[in-house]
């Protein structure tokens, strides 16, 4: 990858341009391949219970729903990640969780990017919850979260990053954006969960995302992470503080039918 250094009076044995390679912490996605496989497999169950038990039986015991969960079933904050309705439904979620997963594995590693992905669900389940009555399952709460991650994590490391970081935020925020008004306007979209998604995976970035600083002696540069060690805990914190206290305020405060 190519970062911006600016601080070149810190290798003054060269003349070299101010972009250069650096390496950067290289991580196989194993994390995201197990997600997709665990949900798909999740999925198939569903089709067969439709088929060989006449219901879906996995959508009954786990999707989300507001009264289900007043009575005590709070799992159903969590298990809605791995359920979905239709194949269009799975394959999109699917894909996007391939598409934006591998790359922030690599940058999160993968205790990191497991934590991001639950944590960005619980949040989206915990919105909706909160602001509508109606049942929904998928995994977009927690893909919704991984695209607010990248833009945060992007943000973060801009001066880094150079000019390349900026057009990709502004290509993400024109995704959600998108996503977001086709939510508003199409029925059976619960975008509650998609903007409850998104802003876990924002304070979970913003307090624990990887913030690199380049170190080593030129030519031989890398990336650590400044963060590592500590800022997961505070953005674990961060996560459950508001969404634990709002799941709180749902028991208090029902949503009429």
């Amino acid at each position: 990858m190519n970062v911006l250094v600016k601080n070149m009076e810190e290798y003054p044995q060269t003349s070299a341009p101010q972009v250069i390679r650096v390496r950067t912490p290289v991580v196989k996605p194993i994390v995201t391949y197990v997600l997709i496989a665990v949900t798909v497999t999740a999925y198939l169950l569903q089709l067969a219970g439709n088929y060989l038990l006449g219901g879906d039986l996995l959508m009954a015991l786990g999707i989300k729903y507001a009264p289900y969960i007043r009575n005590g079933e709070i799992w159903r904050l969590i298990t809605p990640v791995f359920l979905h309705g239709s194949f269009l439904h799975i394959g999109f979620n699917m894909y996007a969780l391939f598409l934006y997963g591998r790359g922030l594995e690599s940058r999160f590693g993968h205790l990191r990017f497991t934590i991001l992905y639950f944590l960005s669900a619980f949040a989206g389940n915990v919105l909706s919850f909160l602001l509508t009555p109606s049942a929904s399952l998928g995994a977009s709460t927690a893909i919704f979260g991984l695209l607010a991650a990248e833009g945060m994590f992007l943000y973060q490391n801009r001066k880094l990053l150079g000019k390349a970081a900026s057009r990709s935020i502004g290509s993400i925020i024109l995704i959600a954006a998108l996503n977001l008004v086709l939510g508003f306007t199409t029925p059976g979209i619960d975008n509650w969960g998609h903007i409850g998604g998104l802003l876990g995976g924002l304070l979970f970035t913003w307090f624990g995302g990887p913030r690199w600083k380049v170190e080593g002696v030129f030519p031989s540069l890398y990336l650590i992470d400044e963060r590592e060690g500590h800022g997961l805990w505070l953005g674990i914190a961060a996560v459950l503080a508001i969404f634990i206290s709002l799941t709180i305020l749902g028991w208090f405060l029902p949503t009429s039918g």
